[in-house]
């Protein structure tokens, strides 16, 4: 897998590929942010020698990987939280005119309001709900002491859990398509399941 791969997991590059997509896919949801960090992870659990018995030269390093993620996660956070919260009138008509946005920005100034951010850490596992949360928190100007540090756990949380798939996974099924592939499964999964918690919340 990692000689299909050639130089995208060697050197400096896949951190900052990781870094870009997953600051950039809180505005654009669809980026593979997700798939990037398992892709590396898995060159990383290969690195290791441990999943195929040999030491590659150029692998990513599991911890700056996961702290790669995380930062990049909170900064992209941050920035939807600062950009909605300049919005003005014109970004609280647009959230008004979507029911969905409507029931979220409730539902956000309640769990914050009551200490409850875990529907933060929940929502960066749901698809676009990491953007949900972030636009929603700035254009109800609520406490940047409310929200950051449940992102910051949010962004870790799903850093760890991405990067333990990757990870764990080629340790288990070697740095194969198919553990990537299993990874996958198992990070979707877990959207769907925070999807479902979010609406029953």
């Amino acid at each position: 897998m990692l000689d299909s791969m050639g130089s995208l997991t060697g050197g400096p590059w896949i951190y900052a590929m990781v870094a870009t997509s997953v600051l950039l896919d809180v505005f654009v949801p669809v980026l593979p942010s997700g798939v990037l960090v398992i892709m590396a992870a898995t060159a990383a659990a290969a690195g290791s020698g441990a999943a195929t018995g040999r030491v590659p030269a150029d692998v990513p390093d599991i911890l700056l990987l996961t702290l790669c993620a995380t930062t990049a996660s909170v900064l992209g956070d941050l920035v939807a939280y600062r950009l909605a919260w300049r919005g003005g009138e014109r970004l609280d008509r647009a959230l008004a005119r979507s029911r969905r946005l409507t029931v979220a920005q409730e539902r956000l100034g309640m769990a914050l309001a009551r200490g409850g951010g875990a529907l933060v850490v929940l929502a960066r596992f749901a698809p676009a709900g990491r953007s949900v949360v972030s636009l929603t928190a700035g254009a109800a100007h609520r406490r940047a002491r409310d929200f950051v540090p449940w992102s910051a756990l949010a962004g870790l949380s799903w850093a760890t859990y991405s990067v333990a798939l990757g990870y764990f996974g080629a340790h288990w099924l070697g740095a194969t398509w198919l553990a990537a592939g299993v990874s996958l499964v198992a990070l979707f999964g877990a959207g769907a399941a925070a999807t479902y918690l979010m609406r029953r919340a």
